[in-house]
This record gives C-alpha cells, structure tokens and sequence, in this order.
C-alpha cells in the first residue's frame, strides 16, 4: 500500500514538472536586439539579432531572459527587446506552403531555409498557418520549421 502511494505521488509530481517545461516562444520586436553572454549590458555582446527573429524562452531574471535560438546557443537578451506575435524560420531546404493543411493540396509558394514567416494560427494536426512578408499565406509542415 505505501509502495502504491508512492508510485502516485511520483507520477504527479512528473505530470506537474512535465507542464512546467512546456516550450514558449517570442520574437525579436520591430528593432534588431543585441544578446549577450550574461544578463547586464555589460556582458559581452554576442550576437545582433534581427527583428522578427522567433527565440525559446529558457529563463527571465528581472529585466532579462535567456533564450535559445534555431542553431541550440543560449543567450542573454532585455525582455523589453521581445515581443509576443510570434514568427517561425523554415529549418528545412525548401517549405512547400499549401493552400490547406493537407498534403494532397495545391502549393501556394515555397520557401528556402532560413526564411521568416510569421505564425498566424496555432498549430493543428503537425500543420502550421504562416503568411510571407510579401503577404502570401498558407499551411506548412511543423516538421518544417523552428518556433512555434
């Protein structure tokens, strides 16, 4: 009985860790923002990254957050350097963005590695709704790209 016990209170306690780590994304707001190895202005700047660029939030401490970006490297970034409209980046060589969120439908444009789209829907059955800068729209692969 006390061995059942336990097995329960170790299975919620993983359920309640598991939510904790869900995955949140934003984007680098309208100006490029500068990353930094340490969580002050005076650490050593790193990178500049470009506006709209998605990035995974690992931690905020006051003022600042560590993030993750495509390539797996953490830095450090102001919070105020971040906003929540939310764009993703093809990670595969080429994207075909269909018309529907099914394989069999038309392709509306593709789109080479790299490039950013923005993330108009949440996704749905391992599809995702982005549209172009250039104001095409569609449904592409999740597999297909990084952040969401």
């Amino acid at each position: 009985m006390k061995s059942a016990r336990l097995f329960v209170l170790c299975a919620a306690l993983l359920a309640v860790t598991g939510a904790a780590h869900a995955l949140e994304f934003k984007s680098i707001g309208p100006v490029p923002a500068v990353f930094y190895d340490a969580p002050s202005p005076k650490g050593r700047k790193v990178f500049v990254a470009p506006r709209g660029m998605p990035v995974e939030v690992v931690l905020t401490y006051g003022e600042w957050v560590k993030v993750r970006d495509m390539a797996g490297d953490l830095s450090w970034v102001q919070a105020r350097a971040l906003v929540q409209r939310r764009s993703v980046v093809v990670n595969a060589a080429t994207a075909r963005v269909r018309s529907a969120a099914e394989e069999a439908a038309p392709v509306v444009f593709t789109a080479e590695k790299g490039v950013l789209l923005d993330m108009v829907d949440s996704p749905v059955g391992g599809w995702l709704k982005v549209k172009h800068r250039d104001g095409q729209s569609g449904f592409v692969r999740v597999s297909e790209v990084w952040g969401e």
